[in-house]
């Protein structure tokens, strides 16, 4: 049986990129229904995530855009005004991650709409929030990576800044915007009040930052300088082997005397600035130049095998080409064969959270811009002829999908 929790629930995507589709893209897992709507020039992320087939859906949008409805709409157009009404009339939740000016101009901010429907919950996720003097700044994830101390944590540890190379702020972001309409939702269910939310991307990432990088200055007066002093260690890193790299940790005692045994150094054994927690909290550079030392005279797998046997948190340092091949996700389905209608077949990342024993189906793939526009607008109470004239002004857009790739065979002739 699949697990829709919210199943009934209509939610209208205003969003784009990455931080909003990673939202909706949880909702949509957790059974509501995504209407995505999508300018007649598509959602940026269609070609900025990477190449595909046809230039319209990079690896990145179809991951992001599974399991949404499609319309595409022109905003220009005057008939759109009247569609849009419609749109939020039958949703129950709107997100937007537009700048809060352009919502504005456009009617689509909060205040609009709840003036006129006070049971919608509306959340928006803005880069700086609403207040303030970054207030309506446009960003993007590096931005807020170099904004909140990301890019400074690289600098401390490895003496220059640098940005974690994939998109987290938007990830993490978009994560919690969509646990807040969780909570949002459960509220409506027991007032019947609505919610106007507001997440933004600055603040959200520096709390982030700072739970564990506060530290010492969490205290007044501080005990010691920001930052969790293990994780800014220059040694903090993957371990050379003689064929390459293994990440583990040790952190209880236990763990510690387990390590040092399997690396033979026992003379660290007894050494009283490593023998406890605190004693190695208080020599943290000296403890992470012995942990973190080269283990060149053996290979990864006899690391690897070693450790374990120690019961050592530890696993081998996988690239972007060998991560696809663990055993494990392997073993348990993460990626899985799909067919799409322009792209031809595709590799899909299935649900990682089980419900009741088992993974929720794949959704339904990420589609081509419009092509659910005639099938929602009829949904929300338009006439074929309403849906004709929409479609001739330009105000609605059907399926801007392309032929599908030619195969290679055919490529070749």
């Amino acid at each position: 049986m699949s697990f829709e929790p919210l199943k009934g629930i209509r939610v209208l995507d205003l969003t784009s990129v990455v931080v909003g589709p990673v939202c909706t893209a949880r909702l949509a897992q957790y059974g509501a229904e995504v209407i995505k709507l999508e300018s007649p020039e598509g959602d940026l992320m269609r070609g900025l995530g990477g190449l595909s087939p046809t230039g319209q859906h990079s690896g990145a949008y179809l991951h992001l855009n599974r399991g949404k409805r499609n319309l595409c709409c022109d905003l220009k157009k005057p008939g759109s005004k009247a569609l849009i009404k419609k749109l939020v009339a039958s949703a129950d939740v709107v997100i937007a991650n537009m700048r809060p000016q352009a919502l504005v101009r456009l009617g689509l901010d909060a205040k609009s709409i709840r003036a006129e429907h006070p049971n919608k919950i509306y959340c928006l996720i803005t880069g700086y929030g609403t207040d303030g003097p970054y207030a309506g700044h446009p960003t993007y994830d590096s931005v807020v990576q170099a904004a909140t101390g990301m890019t400074g944590l690289m600098l401390a540890r490895d003496g220059a800044p640098a940005y974690v190379p994939m998109l987290i702020c938007d990830h993490v972001v978009g994560e919690i915007a969509a646990g807040s309409i969780l909570a949002a939702i459960m509220q409506r269910k027991t007032t019947g009040d609505g919610s106007s939310i507001e997440v933004p991307m600055f603040e959200t990432m520096s709390a982030f930052v700072l739970q564990e990088h506060l530290a010492q200055q969490s205290f007044d007066p501080p005990v010691g300088p920001p930052g969790d002093l293990r994780l800014l260690s220059p040694h903090n890193k993957p371990v050379k082997t003689a064929d390459g790299w293994i990440a583990f940790t040790v952190n209880t005692d236990q763990q510690v005397r387990s390590f040092l045994k399997t690396v033979g150094r026992e003379e660290f054994i007894g050494d009283p600035r490593f023998a406890t927690v605190g004693a190695r909290a208080q020599n943290v550079m000296e403890w992470f130049a012995i942990r973190g030392a080269p283990l060149t005279d053996k290979t990864t797998d006899e690391w690897l095998d070693l450790l374990q046997r120690a019961d050592i948190a530890v696993k081998p340092c996988h690239t972007l080409d060998t991560l696809p091949r663990d055993p494990h996700l392997q073993a348990v389905g993460l990626l899985q064969s799909d067919e799409h209608p322009t792209e031809g077949k595709t590799v899909a990342i299935r649900s990682t959270i089980r419900f009741n024993d088992e993974f929720p189906p794949l959704p339904p793939f990420a589609q081509p811009r419009g092509w659910d526009t005639c099938a929602v607008l009829e949904d929300i109470g338009y006439s074929a002829d309403d849906i004709a004239a929409l479609l001739e002004e330009g105000a609605a857009v059907a399926s801007l999908a392309q032929e599908k790739p030619p195969t290679a065979s055919q490529k070749a002739s």
